[in-house]
C-alpha cells in the first residue's frame, strides 16, 4: 500500500534529515553523472529507509534495484524499452510506471504494474521535458481504468493535494514543494499532517 505522501529526492543526504520526522515513502531519483555515485546514492537510500521502516523506491535504475534488493521500482515510458521486466518480476519488485496520456496508460497496464503515476497534473519546474499538464480531473478517469493504486505528480503544492486525493489519487508525489522550501523539515511536517488529516476523515 502506498503512503498518501510520496517524496522524491535527488540524493540520500536528505534522508537523515527527513526520515526522523515520519517520512514513510521516498523515491531516490539520482541524476549523478557517474555510475559509482549513482550506485552509492541508491544503496545508501535503500539502507537508510530500511533502517527507519520506510519504503524506498528506486527510479529508473532497475539493475541496481535488483542488485541491492530494492522492493520498489519506478520506470518512465522510455525505460520500458530497455528494462528487463522478466528479471524485475523474478526479483519480486513492485513496479510503478509513469503515464501522461491514454496511450501511455495502456502501455503501462500491459506490463501489469503495481501502480501507475499520472503527471504532470499542473505545470512543473522539476522536469524540462514534461508533458502538458493534465489537470486533476483526469485522475478520476485514470483510477477507474487502471483499477490499481494511483500516484499524482507534477506541480502539486500543499493546498492542491486534497484536490488530487479527492479526485482519486492514492498518493501525491512531491519534489520542489518540500526540497526547495525555506525550511524543508517544517514543510515536510505540514505535508505529513495533511496526509494524516485526509486519512482521518469520517
Amino acid at each position: 500500500m502506498l503512503d498518501r505522501f510520496y517524496l522524491i529526492i535527488d540524493r540520500a543526504a536528505w534522508l537523515p534529515r527527513l526520515l526522523p520526522l515520519g517520512l514513510k515513502l521516498a523515491q531516490i531519483r539520482t541524476k549523478a553523472p557517474d555510475i559509482e555515485t549513482r550506485r552509492r546514492e541508491i544503496r545508501d537510500s535503500l539502507a537508510l529507509c530500511k533502517a527507519a521502516g520506510a519504503t524506498c523506491v528506486v527510479n529508473d535504475h532497475w539493475r541496481e534495484a535488483i542488485e541491492f534488493g530494492a522492493e520498489w521500482l519506478h520506470l518512465g515510458q522510455e525505460d520500458l524499452d530497455t528494462a528487463d521486466l522478466a528479471a524485475i518480476r523474478k526479483a519480486g519488485i513492485r513496479l510503478g510506471v509513469s503515464t501522461a496520456n491514454r496511450a501511455e496508460l495502456d502501455r503501462a497496464l500491459a506490463v501489469d504494474p503495481h501502480h501507475v503515476a499520472l503527471g504532470p497534473i499542473w505545470s512543473t519546474v522539476s522536469k524540462d521535458d514534461a508533458a502538458p499538464a493534465s489537470g486533476p480531473e483526469l485522475l478520476t478517469e485514470w483510477k477507474r481504468i487502471a483499477k490499481r493504486p494511483l500516484v499524482a505528480i507534477g506541480g502539486i503544492s500543499l493546498d492542491r493535494a486534497p484536490i488530487c486525493w479527492g479526485a482519486g489519487a492514492d498518493s501525491v508525489a512531491v519534489i520542489s514543494d518540500v526540497l526547495s522550501a525555506a525550511d524543508p523539515e517544517a514543510r515536510l511536517t505540514q505535508w505529513l499532517d495533511a496526509a494524516k488529516s485526509w486519512e482521518a476523515r469520517p
